[in-house]
């Protein structure tokens, strides 16, 4: 008969055998790894009104008057979507040009956004090798309060979307996108942008969706940071 000392060890060590892969199915790739705040330059808030067809309701998450936490990620987390090459469902935009998604501009500013057709759009990073992906940063058209539609972020290790394909935000809740039904919350654009959590998920490819907005049916980004360390 096992001794209780025996059987306490033993209880133990399945726990935390337990955790550590819990953590691994959670994306969490480095769960002891030390984390440190990851500095993040935001634009200036130039905020011109609330646009009258916001409404509060279920799907949507009520806008913060505190600023966003810090964001912890490994230490060596930069933006390595800067500069990296854009592609995207609508390859000549109404305004602006793809590359501008990652230039480093985030201002609400003339110049410093790009609008592409009405309906489904999404546009899509190529990160030019594998990385672990601690966060996403998205950036609308924040020069007025509005609310961008069926927002859905995924990566994946193949351009055309077919290998290894991961969501990581969805916020599509009636499926109006086809990319299933989302869980996630929709949200007020600001300046600090959307901080998208991907827990160290390993993928070269970033693809992020919209469908409009409260304010017309065209959909515009302005910058996309993704937040991450090279792949190990």
């Amino acid at each position: 008969m096992m001794r209780w000392p025996t059987a306490l060890v033993a209880l133990t060590l399945w726990l935390a055998a337990a955790a550590t892969l819990a953590a691994a199915e959670a994306g969490d790739a480095e769960p002891s790894a030390k984390l440190v705040p990851v500095k993040v330059e935001l634009p200036p808030a130039v905020t011109r009104g609330t646009n009258r067809d916001i409404k509060p309701g279920p799907h949507l998450e009520p806008l913060s008057a505190k600023p966003r936490p810090d964001f912890l990620a490994p230490e060596g987390t930069t933006n390595v979507a800067l500069s990296k090459p854009v592609t995207g469902s609508d390859e000549e935009p109404v305004i602006g040009e793809l590359a501008q998604v990652t230039d480093g501009d985030k201002r609400a500013a003339d110049g410093s956004y790009i609008e592409l057709g009405p309906g489904r759009q999404w546009v899509q990073i190529d990160l030019k090798a594998a990385y672990q992906v601690h966060a996403l940063l998205v950036w609308h058209f924040h020069g007025e309060q509005r609310v961008y539609r069926d927002v859905v972020a995924q990566v994946a290790d193949d351009a055309d979307f077919i290998t290894n394909v991961r969501t990581l935000y969805n916020n599509d809740y009636d499926n109006s996108s086809g990319l299933g039904i989302g869980k996630d919350l929709e949200y007020i654009e600001t300046n600090e942008g959307r901080l998208i959590q991907a827990k160290g998920v390993v993928a070269r490819y970033v693809r992020l969706y919209s469908k409009g907005s409260t304010a017309n049916d065209m959909n515009h980004y302005t910058e996309v940071e993704v937040l991450g360390t090279p792949a190990k």
